[in-house]
């Protein structure tokens, strides 16, 4: 078999990438860390931009489909793009602000309502004389007389002191926060640049693979782009329909049924409902929580209903 100096010439610059790669993994594995940190803003751009075209098309679409005035044609991209961004802000900022604030409610509500279920427990325990002959009396007075409000507090803040100092933490997140802002708002402005000029960016790139690429090879890379994006178009469509209905449903079914925060927690089981597999275990989790600081029964019949 005859083996053309070419394909000897790739092979052995193949093996011979494979062996610094191998030798020096650390230096490699760190190159690539920092490029993937660089690249980042422009990765969450496209991600962006991908899942804000889809309903920014559907917009599109229905902006005045018949009319083809100069105004229309000009502002139809804009738009439709501010009305694709304003539309998500909102949905996140409902969920938020139906969320965030009763969960900080149900919170607050159990570390007032610990402390005296505890001392419900012992007292319980110690008028049934079900640890008197177990434990001495003395034992069962001392967990009478312990301040459980106080204990918990204490608990609270010693979890809060295993933290750090309080300046190194709030420096350190302030950081944190500060980048992954700068992070977003570099994201966003690629995104934005991305979907004003889909079109030409599109042309540029297939103008750039039918140079130098083979037919045959070009051919395939867009039947697998165009393959990629119709499942994931179908499938974030999907997974939103389903997390409407699914949500609608829930306030609807818990409103009926009197169970309380019907509203928020319905809107909380759609949301999560977009996270694949573990989202439906998460509302329920959540949902089941809040619940359960009003009535532990509703709570179980609320996993009842909710499986």
């Amino acid at each position: 078999m005859k083996i053309e100096w070419k394909s000897a010439f790739r092979l052995g610059a193949a093996l011979f990438l494979v062996y610094l790669a191998v030798t020096y993994w650390g230096t490699v594995a760190n190159l690539f860390r920092h490029g993937f940190e660089a690249a980042s803003p422009l990765i969450l751009g496209c991600v962006i931009a991908y899942a804000l075209n889809i309903l920014m098309s559907y917009y599109e679409r229905i902006y005045f489909p018949d009319k083809q005035t100069k105004l229309v044609l000009r502002s139809r991209r804009a738009v439709c793009m501010l009305g694709a961004m304003i539309t998500l802000v909102a949905v996140v900022a409902l969920v938020i602000g139906l969320v965030i604030p009763e969960l900080i409610a149900c919170i607050r509500l159990l570390m007032k309502e610990i402390p005296r279920v505890m001392e419900d427990a012992v007292l319980w325990i110690h008028e049934s004389g079900m640890l008197s002959s177990v434990v001495e009396e003395d034992v069962t007075a001392s967990l009478l007389n312990i301040d459980w409000q106080e204990r918990l507090t204490q608990v609270v803040k010693v979890l809060v002191s295993g933290l750090g100092d309080v300046a190194q933490v709030a420096l350190s997140t302030v950081t944190s926060l500060v980048s992954k802002l700068v992070t977003l708002v570099i994201g966003i402005i690629f995104s934005i640049y991305l979907m004003m000029g889909k079109e030409r960016l599109g042309g540029q790139i297939k103008r750039f693979l039918n140079r130098y690429l083979k037919p045959s090879w070009n051919q395939r890379f867009w039947y697998v782009v165009t393959t990629v994006d119709g499942c994931f178009r179908k499938f974030i469509v999907g997974q939103c329909t389903e997390a409407l209905i699914l949500g609608v449903l829930c306030i609807a079914a818990m409103t009926l049924l009197k169970f309380p925060y019907a509203m928020m927690i319905g809107t909380l089981i759609g949301f999560t409902a977009l996270i694949p597999v573990a989202g439906a275990y998460i509302g329920a989790a959540v949902g089941a929580f809040m619940i359960f600081t009003v009535s532990p029964i509703k709570a179980a019949a609320f996993l009842v209903f909710i499986v």
